[in-house]
Protein backbone atom coordinates (compact mmCIF):
# COMPACT_ATOMS: atom_id res chain seq x y z
CA UNK A 1 0.00 0.00 0.00
CA UNK A 2 1.81 3.28 -1.15
CA UNK A 3 1.42 6.23 1.45
CA UNK A 4 -1.16 9.36 0.57
CA UNK A 5 -0.27 12.89 0.34
CA UNK A 6 -1.28 13.38 4.17
CA UNK A 7 1.12 10.96 5.16
CA UNK A 8 3.82 12.43 3.38
CA UNK A 9 3.14 16.05 4.38
CA UNK A 10 3.07 14.30 7.73
CA UNK A 11 6.49 12.80 7.48
CA UNK A 12 7.98 15.69 5.69
CA UNK A 13 7.21 18.02 8.08
CA UNK A 14 8.69 15.17 10.89
CA UNK A 15 11.93 14.71 9.01
CA UNK A 16 12.55 18.67 8.57
CA UNK A 17 11.67 19.37 12.14
CA UNK A 18 14.22 16.64 13.41
CA UNK A 19 17.07 17.90 10.63
CA UNK A 20 16.42 21.10 12.11
CA UNK A 21 16.68 19.97 15.69
CA UNK A 22 20.10 17.66 14.78
CA UNK A 23 21.65 21.02 13.38
CA UNK A 24 21.09 23.08 16.50
CA UNK A 25 22.61 20.07 18.20
CA UNK A 26 25.60 19.98 15.34
CA UNK A 27 25.66 23.81 16.15
CA UNK A 28 26.00 23.27 20.08
CA UNK A 29 29.29 20.42 19.69
CA UNK A 30 31.08 20.92 16.10
CA UNK A 31 31.30 23.77 13.20
CA UNK A 32 30.62 23.24 9.48
CA UNK A 33 33.91 22.37 8.08
CA UNK A 34 34.51 25.29 5.37
CA UNK A 35 34.38 23.72 1.78
CA UNK A 36 33.47 20.42 2.70
CA UNK A 37 30.10 18.28 1.71
CA UNK A 38 27.27 19.83 2.96
CA UNK A 39 26.78 17.72 6.41
CA UNK A 40 30.41 17.46 7.29
CA UNK A 41 31.14 19.09 10.82
CA UNK A 42 33.96 18.72 13.08
CA UNK A 43 33.71 18.67 16.24
CA UNK A 44 35.05 21.29 18.74
CA UNK A 45 37.82 20.83 21.37
CA UNK A 46 36.97 22.40 24.54
CA UNK A 47 39.22 24.60 26.57
CA UNK A 48 39.09 23.97 30.17
CA UNK A 49 42.63 25.14 30.80
CA UNK A 50 46.05 24.22 31.49
CA UNK A 51 46.42 21.59 34.26
CA UNK A 52 46.70 18.01 33.50
CA UNK A 53 43.11 17.53 35.14
CA UNK A 54 41.85 19.97 32.58
CA UNK A 55 43.72 18.40 29.72
CA UNK A 56 42.49 14.90 30.58
CA UNK A 57 38.90 16.50 30.66
CA UNK A 58 39.26 18.06 27.55
CA UNK A 59 40.13 14.84 25.38
CA UNK A 60 37.51 12.74 27.54
CA UNK A 61 35.06 15.75 26.54
CA UNK A 62 36.27 15.73 22.37
CA UNK A 63 35.92 12.06 22.20
CA UNK A 64 32.29 12.29 23.32
CA UNK A 65 31.59 14.98 20.89
CA UNK A 66 33.56 13.13 18.20
CA UNK A 67 30.90 10.15 18.90
CA UNK A 68 28.04 12.62 18.80
CA UNK A 69 29.07 14.35 15.91
CA UNK A 70 29.22 11.35 13.75
CA UNK A 71 26.11 9.86 14.80
CA UNK A 72 23.98 13.21 14.14
CA UNK A 73 25.53 13.58 10.78
CA UNK A 74 24.55 10.20 9.57
CA UNK A 75 21.02 10.47 10.84
CA UNK A 76 21.20 14.15 9.00
CA UNK A 77 22.33 12.62 5.88
CA UNK A 78 19.42 10.14 6.21
CA UNK A 79 16.91 12.83 6.59
CA UNK A 80 18.17 14.53 3.62
CA UNK A 81 18.20 11.58 1.97
CA UNK A 82 14.81 10.91 2.56
CA UNK A 83 13.45 14.51 1.58
CA UNK A 84 14.82 13.87 -1.87
CA UNK A 85 13.15 11.18 -1.74
CA UNK A 86 9.87 13.01 -1.00
CA UNK A 87 10.66 15.28 -3.38
CA UNK A 88 11.33 12.65 -6.06
CA UNK A 89 7.98 10.59 -5.44
CA UNK A 90 10.12 7.76 -4.12
CA UNK A 91 9.36 7.90 -0.49
CA UNK A 92 8.17 4.97 1.52
CA UNK A 93 9.71 2.87 -1.59
CA UNK A 94 12.16 0.26 -0.51
CA UNK A 95 15.60 0.71 -2.62
CA UNK A 96 16.43 -3.09 -2.09
CA UNK A 97 13.24 -4.65 -3.36
CA UNK A 98 11.26 -1.69 -4.31
CA UNK A 99 7.95 -2.76 -2.41
CA UNK A 100 6.31 0.02 -0.15
CA UNK A 101 7.92 0.09 3.66
CA UNK A 102 5.08 -0.33 6.13
CA UNK A 103 3.64 2.82 7.61
CA UNK A 104 4.57 1.50 11.03
CA UNK A 105 8.17 1.22 10.62
CA UNK A 106 7.98 4.85 8.75
CA UNK A 107 6.57 6.41 11.90
CA UNK A 108 9.34 4.57 14.20
CA UNK A 109 12.11 5.91 11.44
CA UNK A 110 10.95 8.29 9.19
CA UNK A 111 14.40 7.81 7.21
CA UNK A 112 14.25 4.39 6.51
CA UNK A 113 14.92 3.87 2.97
CA UNK A 114 14.53 -0.19 3.43
CA UNK A 115 11.37 -2.51 4.13
CA UNK A 116 12.14 -4.62 7.49
CA UNK A 117 12.28 -7.89 5.42
CA UNK A 118 15.38 -6.27 3.69
CA UNK A 119 16.67 -4.35 6.76
CA UNK A 120 16.57 -8.09 8.33
CA UNK A 121 18.27 -10.06 5.29
CA UNK A 122 21.42 -7.57 5.30
CA UNK A 123 21.60 -8.12 9.30
CA UNK A 124 21.60 -11.65 9.05
CA UNK A 125 19.12 -12.12 10.57
CA UNK A 126 16.34 -14.04 8.13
Amino acid sequence: MSLTKEQIKYFEKTLKERAEALRLGLSDIAHKKKGKAKYDFEADYPNFGSDEDENAQEVAVYVDRLLVEGTLEKELRDIESALKRIKDGTYGICKYCHQAIGEARLKIRPSSSACISCKKKFKGEN
